[in-house]
């Protein structure tokens, strides 16, 4: 079976970009191997999916060392998620223009070459700036890789290698805190970027060795600009509100005139797509119930899981005192689950569709969340861990389960494009998580920190005062100064924690209540009917 989503490979011997057929072509040694380009792809990959949490376990380094704000550090985040989110879909029609395996090298050179720059950075504005190139070589990856996997793997066996695909991106997302931990402790927080370098080289070389060039038929001759610029536009003034909002106020002007010119842009954003011959997202895909209903389901589980887990290692790090590689570890629960169920997720999905698995796994992740909102200072690792499995259990139907909705419920000719959909939701997700919850938690803080340290009859504050003290308690500092007698230090202490920790059970609350309303969602959800035919169609 064959369609606009047919993808060609060129080489010796091929009659052409547009000759297709219906099975995966006969390999021999290593150039176009099935096997070996998953692992090629996945190298890369799991470079891109690692930094997005790496970097929540050295924030706090980060942060001290660069002498920077809960905002800024935030921006560390929220710049690589934002540069990812606006640009995949785009990446995605880049790769089927010009080729995937030449996309996918491009992204990954300039990848490493950003985190390498970034560990090189003196300055957090530095930082921001190659996070926002490390989110653009990303993307340049993310949809490359997939595109890869569709052209190289039979149909009968694509399906087992996307869910590999899908485990290599949810291990990767959850061990990002472990590595991440070893690295800031025992050698620097510049080195949980410096790793990107060697690892990339590896994958470089393997991508020449082993990957093979696939061309869409009937490939895009134009680009979406004014598209891509409306939603970057949009996008940007959104996140931007959100983040600035506890410092300007909820009921400040400024505030206001960021959220509305974000609606006006996704508004003139959508207008435009009906307009365009070549969109960058072509509305016509979200006619779809159970599509629409994926795209939702990403984009609030990404929410609840990468916003929650920004606050945690804040959490464990400077309430309880914990060592970078101690919270790491303290995370591993999290991770072996997901490692561990995201095959099961892959089974039980095949066998009974993923609509039970996904409502399931979203009712596991708001009961985590909830669980999580009860942790204060004196919880120790047993009850930590707990909520941390449930959390990475309910996350890897998530996970593995998207593919299959987003991309088997598309038409064939949109199925790349569908690809780029679904990891450009839990990119948004994941930024506006950080930005919403950070909200919730500033605001908190703002509305109790000043009557906590009234109560505990503490020294008065200056206003300027008060607000440096309230942006330390924010990340779970206590905003004690040299010299401070002890038993003032101690009262500082509890009101700083008590105070973060009411934040960051707030900030859960929320978090769980985005998961509750996702089951509900994963109800709308089906296998999609294209799922097999375009497997079968998307090779030579």
């Amino acid at each position: 079976m064959t369609s606009q989503s047919t993808v060609d490979a060129k080489g010796p011997g091929d009659n052409g970009p547009d000759s297709p057929s219906d099975s995966a072509p006969a390999t021999t040694g290593l150039r176009g191997h099935p096997w070996l380009t998953l692992i090629s792809v996945a190298i890369g990959v799991m470079m891109v999916a690692l930094d997005g949490t790496i970097v929540a376990i050295a924030n706090p380094a980060i942060a001290k060392d660069l002498d920077a704000s809960l905002a800024d550090v935030q921006w560390i985040t929220n710049a690589y998620f934002l540069a990812l989110a606006v640009s995949l879909i785009t990446a995605g029609k880049l790769g089927d223009r010009f080729g995937h395996r030449q996309t996918f090298l491009i992204g990954v050179v300039g990848f490493a070459a950003a985190s390498g720059a970034i560990g090189l950075s003196d300055s957090i504005a530095f930082v921001i700036v190659f996070r926002v190139l490390q989110g653009l070589f990303g993307a340049l990856l993310m949809p490359a890789a997939l595109g890869l996997l569709r052209a190289t793997f039979p149909a009968e066996k694509l399906n087992m290698a996307i869910g590999i695909w899908g485990m290599v991106i949810g291990a990767s997302t959850a061990g990002g805190p472990i590595l991440g931990g070893v690295l800031v402790e025992h050698v620097s927080w510049q080195s949980v970027f410096f790793i990107n370098v060697p690892v990339g080289a590896v994958a470089l070389v393997l991508g020449l060795l082993i990957l093979t060039d696939h061309r869409a038929k009937n490939a895009p001759r134009s680009f979406d600009v004014l598209g891509i610029v409306l939603l970057s536009a949009a996008m940007f003034c959104l996140v931007w509100a959100l983040i600035k909002a506890p410092a300007w106020g909820w009921g400040d002007g400024m505030t206001w005139t960021f959220i509305a010119v974000s609606v006006v842009g996704f508004a003139v954003f959508a207008f435009w797509e009906t307009k365009v011959s070549e969109p960058l997202i072509p509305l016509a895909m979200f006619r779809s119930v159970p599509l629409s209903a994926g795209v939702v389901l990403m984009v609030l589980m990404a929410i609840a899981f990468l916003g929650g887990l920004f606050f945690v290692t804040f959490y464990l790090q400077n309430v309880h005192g914990m060592s970078p590689v101690d919270a790491g570890l303290h995370l591993l629960p999290l991770t072996g689950m997901m490692i561990v169920g995201s095959p099961l997720a892959g089974v039980m999905i095949t066998k009974v569709g993923p609509r039970i698995p996904l409502a399931g796994g979203m009712v596991c992740t708001a009961v985590a969340m909830f669980g999580m909102s009860r942790l204060d200072e004196g919880s120790g690792s047993g009850v930590m861990s707990l909520w941390f499995a449930l959390l990475g259990l309910g996350l890897a139907p998530v996970m593995v389960g998207a593919t299959e909705v987003i991309v088997g419920n598309a038409p064939l000719e949109l199925s790349g494009v569908a690809g780029g959909l679904q990891q450009a939701a839990m990119q948004i997700g994941g930024s506006l998580g950080t930005a919403v919850l950070g909200a919730v938690m500033a605001s908190k803080v703002d509305n109790s920190f000043a009557d906590n340290w009234a109560e505990a009859e503490l020294p008065p504050l200056t206003p300027e005062q008060l607000d440096q003290a309230s942006g330390a308690v924010q990340q779970g500092i206590a905003p004690v100064q040299p010299g401070t007698p002890a038993g003032v230090t101690a009262r500082i202490t509890e009101v700083a924690h008590d105070t973060f920790i009411s934040g960051m059970s707030l900030a859960c609350l929320v978090a769980a209540g985005v998961a509750a309303v996702a089951v509900l969602v994963a109800l709308l959800t089906k296998r999609g009917d294209n799922a097999e035919a375009g497997a079968g169609a998307a090779h030579i």
